[in-house]
This record gives C-alpha cells, sequence and structure tokens, in this order.
C-alpha cells in the first residue's frame, strides 16, 4: 500500500536496499510518512495532516487497514535501508531533520523536493551533513549546459544527486547528452517514476544509477535477466 510501513518492510525483505518515500508533519510536528497534504484519498480519514495532532492522524488506517507510519519508525524499522525522502512541505521542514538527527541518519538518506527554496532551507539548517537533490533550478541549469556543450564547475548547482523525470511535456530531459553533463559533476543520475519495462531497459542502458518505480517487480525481473540484482544489496 502506498507509503504504508508494510510496503517498506516488503520490499527491504524482496531485496531493495534503497526506498522512496513522502513526509508531512502533523500540527503538532510529528512526522509521517505521506504523500498528500490529505488523508482522504489513501486513507479512511479525512483533514488536513498539518492541521491534526497526531493523536488523530494516527488513527488512520491506508486503504482502512495499515495505520499510516512516523518517519521515526520507519527509519528504525529498517536500519540498514537508505532512504530518499521527498519532504512534501515547508511545516516539515524542521521536524524532518530533528528526527535525521535524532536517529543519527545522515548518512543513509538523501532529502528531496521539487521547490528550489525548500531545498536551500534544508541544507542550510542540515549543512554538510545532509546529502539532498537537485531543484527544479539545479536541473534546467544542468540541462540546458548539456544542450550547449559547456559543463562548467562554476555552475551554480546545488545539490548532491539529479533526481529527474525522464520527460517534461514533450521535452526530452534524461538522455546520454544530460547523464553525461552529470556525471562530469561526479553526480548520479536517478529517474522517476519508471513503471514500463522497456523505458527500465533504455535507461539502464544508458547508464542511470537508479530508477524510481512503483513496480520493483518489473525492475528486479529487469536487473536479473542482467545478472547485476544482489537481494539484501
Amino acid at each position: 500500500m502506498e507509503n504504508s510501513a508494510a510496503a517498506m518492510v516488503r520490499a527491504w525483505a524482496e531485496g531493495f536496499v534503497y526506498l522512496e518515500t513522502d513526509v508531512r508533519a502533523t500540527a503538532d510536528g510529528v512526522v509521517v510518512v505521506q504523500h498528500d497534504a490529505t488523508l482522504g484519498r489513501t486513507t479512511d480519514m479525512a483533514g488536513v495532516v498539518a492541521a491534526l495532532p497526531w493523536s488523530r492522524v494516527r488513527r488512520a488506517r491506508i486503504g482502512g487497514r495499515e495505520p499510516v507510519s512516523r518517519l521515526e519508525d520507519v527509519l528504525e524499522a529498517l536500519p540498514a535501508a537508505r532512504f530518499n525522502i521527498d519532504v512534501k512541505s515547508d511545516h516539515a521542514v524542521g521536524p524532518v531533520l530533528r528526527v535525521v538527527e535524532r536517529m543519527s541518519a545522515w548518512s543513509r538518506v538523501c532529502l528531496a523536493s521539487f521547490d528550489e527554496r525548500r531545498l536551500r532551507v534544508l541544507r542550510r539548517a542540515g549543512g554538510p551533513r545532509l546529502l539532498t537533490s537537485l531543484g527544479r533550478e539545479s536541473a534546467r541549469l544542468l540541462w540546458a549546459s548539456s544542450r550547449l556543450g559547456r559543463v562548467g564547475d562554476g555552475l551554480p548547482v546545488a545539490g548532491g544527486l539529479a533526481q529527474l523525470p525522464l520527460d517534461r511535456g514533450m521535452l526530452r530531459v534524461v538522455d546520454e547528452r544530460l547523464v553525461r553533463a552529470v556525471r562530469r559533476r561526479g553526480l548520479e543520475v536517478h529517474v522517476w517514476t519508471i513503471d514500463d519495462p522497456a523505458r527500465m531497459r533504455e535507461l539502464l542502458d544508458l547508464g542511470v544509477d537508479g530508477l524510481v518505480t512503483d513496480r520493483p517487480d518489473l525492475l528486479r525481473a529487469e536487473l536479473s535477466a542482467r545478472g547485476v540484482w544482489s537481494s539484501g544489496g
């Protein structure tokens, strides 16, 4: 089930050591694993997460069955897993960093956001211990420079990991030129969200470092066929 602890534990058990999830914070600052601003789409409760205390959010059931989890509980349940965590709101910035500090999880999390300003706040507060993804503006700069054939170190690109969509509308984002540009900066390229086996094969052939997918079974089959799947890491 979407963003449930049970789903992440199962993914780990099946051999996936890199897990992606989303977080928000409740009214009283508890960081919960949750994509939407509201509970209605995925759980049996209604309401805005940021307006509700944890004492109420904890009663929500994903798909009517699985409880909404705190981020710290997931980190504790999977102490060897690495997490890409999309921080979905400004309200969650401080609480997320406090959880990472409390759990001593700096070395196994990457914080991400589509919001460049939010990423700047995270980096400033987290300091050099914190790994973050590139924001939209940094990604645009890298893409544009790859088209011009110039990938100078002077580009104001912030972040340690390029997490990008395959396409943006009619525009192809991730191709050989982009991968080469990112590589020259010493970064990894991760592409989201890839659920089609043909696209998986295309991107793996291109040399990307990671694929975010809602179909881990298909990705595992492709990696196994290439002889590079290793359960548990």
